[in-house]
């Protein structure tokens, strides 16, 4: 395992590992916010 951080720097790595999971969370959450059905803000449409 330590052969591989040879080949990669342990803080860019580490940045963009961390980047890639808030892009991944962020947009997970924006797609369950555009349906009506998991809408936690404006609520059920249905009433």
């Amino acid at each position: 395992m330590w052969r591989t951080w040879l080949y990669f720097d342990f803080k860019k790595a580490f940045i963009a590992l961390h980047v890639g999971l808030a892009v991944l969370a962020l947009t997970i959450h924006f797609i369950l916010l555009s349906t009506d059905r998991y809408n936690w803000l404006a609520g059920p449409a249905g009433g």
